[in-house]
């Protein structure tokens, strides 16, 4: 047993089938380590998943834009669900073709920003509406981001059309008590609320979710909740964690929302967990 796997920590009730249908792993901070990296070591074991005629999946918050840096984190993939499950593409063939694409109207957005500044104050805002390759984002000028990939815009404007997601950030809240308070006062029939890990609070359109994304992959393959493995580390993998069925596996730096959802908690993700966990199921 190698050291990565000797870190896997294990649950009693084993999965009812040897192998899962289906494969899906969150990329920041599940299979993608802290330098922003995937190890040759990640990419092989799940090279040898698929070879195993089990199908991979990559299920993000990265919306449609960043379809290449997705593919370039896991090249294995058979699909990708983007944009918290907005928008699921099967990319096995050389022309990807798109599954599913659900966006929130600006209107229903502005309205959710409207309720938690109401009891929160004023937030710094991003909207990511385009699903052309690296397309900005458009933000509050205010707005802190991690990445130079937004671009100043007029709220009203940014809000006018529909969009993949929303972000909210508030100067005084960390991100688990804004998505708190959002919790409280956005009702699931206007929208969805997450937090990925990056001090924002993401809204999707209502029923959007990881879940929803993967049972739509699930659906293409004739598989089901039962056949579906999952990893992943944030509150917006929750719902894929309530979903699937043959095991959810967290990572050892995953949030309490996660570890309190998984059957099983493999090493981190800059000790690549995700194939540590993968390679002492293939070796039986």
């Amino acid at each position: 047993m190698s050291a990565r796997s000797e870190r896997i920590r294990h649950f009693p009730g084993p999965p009812s089938t040897p192998l899962p249908g289906l494969v899906a792993t969150d990329l920041d901070g599940t299979l993608v380590r802290g330098d922003e990296t995937v190890s040759d070591y990640s990419v092989r074991v799940l090279r040898k998943v698929r070879e195993a005629g089990i199908a991979v999946v990559g299920i993000t918050g990265r919306g449609p834009r960043l379809i290449e840096l997705c593919r370039r984190d896991l090249p294995e993939a058979d699909f990708f669900v983007l944009a918290q499950g907005a928008y699921v593409v099967d990319v096995r063939l050389p022309e990807p073709r798109v599954l599913h694409r659900q966006r929130i109207p600006g209107a229903d957005l502005a309205e959710v920003l409207r309720r938690l500044e109401e009891r929160v104050g004023p937030l710094s805002v991003l909207v990511e509406a385009s699903d052309e390759p690296r397309a900005p984002l458009w933000g509050d000028a205010h707005a802190v981001w991690p990445y130079p990939e937004w671009i100043p815009y007029e709220r009203a404007l940014a809000l006018s059309g529909p969009a993949y997601k929303g972000f909210a950030h508030a100067a005084d809240l960390t991100a688990d008590e804004l998505l708190a308070v959002a919790r409280t006062v956005i009702p699931p029939d206007l929208a969805s609320v997450t937090q990925a890990g990056l001090g924002y609070v993401e809204v999707t359109a209502p029923g959007v979710n990881k879940g929803s994304g993967l049972a739509v992959v699930a659906a293409e393959l004739g598989l089901t909740a039962e056949d579906c493995c999952v990893f992943g580390d944030m509150p917006n993998d929750a719902p894929m964690f309530a979903w699937a069925r043959w095991r959810r596996v967290a990572v050892a730096n995953a949030h309490p929302e996660v570890l309190a959802l998984a059957d099983e908690v493999t090493a981190s993700n800059d000790e690549d967990g995700v194939a540590a966990w993968l390679e002492a199921l293939l070796s039986g």
